[in-house]
């Protein structure tokens, strides 16, 4: 695929789809700590830093799990969707794999440590790649229909 072809996807438009899916998480999230733990889960003088083994996995273990899983069935969470983006290889157009994926979900880490500078580069980028894109080889490109 020939790199005319990409229309990329922008730091701003990026950013509105990551809001859409943290407002999703929270919607799916909060709801099983509140039937899991109750109310008191938000007063940490009662819960400490973990409630216990269901907070893990509601919250740390779910979240990236379901971001995973829509980007290799979908190329795309909730609110790429709604933007008509989607995340591909970034040598071939086609389908990220599985393993660029995960790289990918665990780059955004590396992207945040030195002041979200590797997410703000998504801005100064001419291909606008985060460092997590350029780490697991991936682009966001806007679903062109023809």
């Amino acid at each position: 695929m020939q790199e005319q072809e990409f229309q990329y996807v922008g730091f701003w438009a990026r950013t509105l789809a990551a809001i859409i899916d943290t407002i999703l998480i929270v919607l799916v999230t909060f709801p099983l700590l509140i039937t899991v733990y109750g109310w008191a889960y938000f007063d940490a003088t009662q819960t400490g830093l973990f409630a216990g083994a269901a907070d893990i996995v509601i919250t740390w273990v779910l979240p990236p799990l379901a971001i995973i899983t829509f980007w290799i069935i979908k190329q795309a969470t909730p609110g790429k969707m709604m933007l008509s983006a989607k995340i591909v290889d970034a040598k071939t157009g086609e389908p990220a794999s599985t393993g660029q994926l995960i790289g990918r979900y665990f780059a955004y880490y590396l992207s945040m440590l030195p002041l979200f500078l590797g997410i703000i580069w998504v801005g100064i980028d001419k291909r606008k790649q985060g460092w997590h894109d350029k780490l697991a080889g991936t682009l966001v490109i806007k679903v062109v229909k023809k």
